[in-house]
This record gives structure tokens, sequence and C-alpha cells, in this order.
């Protein structure tokens, strides 16, 4: 009986210091779980840096996606990462364009939005009835051609995510359209600078043919800033007039879905949550740049800067892609995807060339 009440202290103490001990270690400060990913895309941004100025035809950003992809897909990348990818692949590329701003007048960044505008217009044109006609011939969903439609005509995933809530599209459909248009920006991002120097375009040509045929704002970058500087600046202005397109086409998907359904306030569309914010914060920082505020010689620390940025998102992009699930994406979803690339792209190059402007 002593031998018992002797102990029962013993144990409620022991019991409290394992208690204090446990809070201890839940109190106690973590590392982010951000570092790792961003760690790891940032020392392969900067290889991939270096890469690009020893072969310039090529650039960092494409040996970016190509050292993640490879990387992604053959050695694998854990969970651990993921949380920094995301991040990379999303904050750190809207970062980029807005550094980009500061690199950008904003009487040049309205005079690339007027000069693009009529040729965007046309290639969305494009892109949407070649996605009906195609589709129905693969006998593709609707809504599947909708995604695709929207993902090549305006800005690739982005589009694609904010449009799937309005059509109330499956998971899998998603992820089918998402595949198939990041299969042909990894293409375009390798293809595009090669085919602009073999037909001979030039600096204003190339980036305007990146900037309303090729899906994504990261392959856009890639795609310009491997041919040129200057071809792009261009792209990247052509492709951000051509994403804040998003807001008319989706309330315009809204309306015709309420009409469909017949429902009021049915498909509802939050402008906060579609509009593209980095695009006012880019202007906003083009305003600053033709205020003068900014002297010149902090241009060079600017543009490194900025095209730092952009690597090491498409580093990520590359390090999260994985390689398996384009190819689960089927076969019909990719002729589509394929079938409305090349006629938007085809015919950018045709108004370009009546225009005068190739």
């Amino acid at each position: 009986m002593t031998t018992y009440n002797s102990a029962q202290p013993l144990d409620a103490s022991s019991h409290t210091a394992k208690k204090k001990q446990a809070h201890r270690q839940h109190s106690a400060p973590k590392v982010p779980s951000l570092v790792y990913g961003l760690a790891l895309a940032m020392l392969l941004g900067l290889v991939a840096m270096v890469l690009g100025r020893w072969m310039p035809i090529i650039g960092g950003p494409v040996f970016g996606i190509v050292l993640g992809m490879a990387i992604r897909n053959t050695m694998g990348v854990g969970t651990m990462f993921q949380p920094g990818l995301r991040f990379a692949s999303k904050q750190i590329l809207q970062w980029s364009i807005i550094a980009l701003g500061f690199g950008l007048s904003l009487q040049q960044v309205a005079k690339t939005g007027a000069e693009s505008l009529w040729v965007t217009l046309i290639t969305i044109t494009v892109a949407f009835v070649s996605a009906a006609l195609l589709g129905k011939w693969l006998g593709i969903p609707s809504r599947l051609k909708i995604l695709i439609g929207v993902g090549t005509a305006i800005c690739g995933g982005s589009a694609i995510a904010a449009v799937t809530p309005i059509i109330k599209s499956e998971d899998h459909e998603t992820a089918f359209a998402i595949s198939t248009i990041f299969l042909f920006n990894v293409v375009a991002v390798l293809t595009f600078p090669l085919m602009g120097h073999w037909l001979g375009m030039s600096d204003t040509g190339f980036g305007m043919w990146a900037g309303t045929a090729i899906n994504d704002t990261s392959s856009v970058v890639a795609a310009g800033y491997s041919y040129s500087v200057a071809a792009g600046d261009y792209a990247t202005i052509v492709k951000l007039t051509r994403a804040t397109l998003i807001i008319p086409i989706c309330i315009v998907l809204a309306g015709i879905i309420a009409w469909r359904e017949k429902k009021s306030g049915g498909a509802k569309v939050g402008l906060r949550r579609i509009f593209p914010w980095f695009i006012l914060w880019f202007l906003v920082a083009s305003a600053v740049r033709s205020s003068g505020l900014i002297p010149e010689s902090l241009d060079f620390i600017l543009k490194f800067l900025a095209q730092f940025l952009i690597v090491v998102a498409l580093t990520a992009i590359g390090l999260s892609s994985d390689l398996r699930n384009m190819v689960r994406a089927g076969f019909r979803p990719i002729v589509l995807g394929l079938g409305v690339w090349v006629a938007v792209a085809g015919s950018s190059l045709v108004v370009q060339h009546f225009m005068g402007t190739w």
C-alpha cells in the first residue's frame, strides 16, 4: 500500500514532464516548408543561367525547364520540395513579370498592346472555332473542348483554372486539358526560337508570334527571351494583353451556362478571383519606370533580377511536371490540342504577313 502511494506522485510528475516536453517540441519554430523547393529551384536556376550564357541560342529559361523535367522524371522530387516548387512556379513567376515592368516604359506597353490587339482577337477566334469543329469530329466532350480551346486561346493553365468552376468540369477533364496544353507549351519553347531564326523573323515579329501563339505566360517568356531580349520584352507585353481577355471570356461563358441552365444566379463569376492582378502591378512598375524615379544605374540589376526570377520559376515548373500524366491524358485530347495550336500559330503568322509586321 505504501509503495503504491509513494509511486503515484512520481507517475504524475513524469506525466507532467512529458506533457511539457511535448508542448516545447510542438511550439518550437520549424523550418518553413517553402525553403527546400525554393532552394532547389534557385540552385538549378543558377546552373541554367550559366548554361544559357554558354549557349545563348537556347537560353537560360529553356535550360531551366529541361533540367527540371529531367530531374523530376528520372531521379524524382520528394514531397518536402513541393510547397516551395508550387510557390516558385506561381508567385515567383508573377514577380518576374512585375520585375520586367521596371524595364519597360508605360508608353511602350500601351503601344505594343494596341499593335497586338487585332492579331490577338483573330487568333482567339481561330482557337475557339477550330476547337469546336475538330473536337466535334474527334468526339470529345463539350467541356473538355472548352477547356482546351480556352487554354490555347488565352493563357494555358491559368485560363483553364479560371474556367473550370464556371463550366463545372470533372477533375479528369481538367487534368486532360492541363496536360495537353503543357505538352505543347514545352514543344513551343523548344521549337519556336529555332523556327523564328529559320524564317528570319524580326524581334518584333517573333515577339508577336510567341505572344499570340504560345499558351502559358511562362512558355511565352521562355521562348521570347531565348530569341532575344527585345523579342522577350515584346512577347511579354503581347501575352499580358492577351491574358486580360480571360475576364470577358469567363463572363460570356458564365452567361451561356446560366442561360442553358435557366437558373437565376447560376455560374457566378467573381471578378476579383478571375482578374490576373500581377498584370496591374506590371503596369504600376512600368509607370514607375516612365516617371524617371529609377536611376539608369539600376537597369542592369533589375533586368538581371527579372531574368533570374524567370529562370527559377520555369525550373520549378519543370521540377513539377510528370511526363506520365501527359501519357495518361489519352490520344484524342492531344490531337485536339495539336490541331488548335497549329491553327492559332498559323493564323498568327498569316495575319502578321498581311499586316507587314513579320
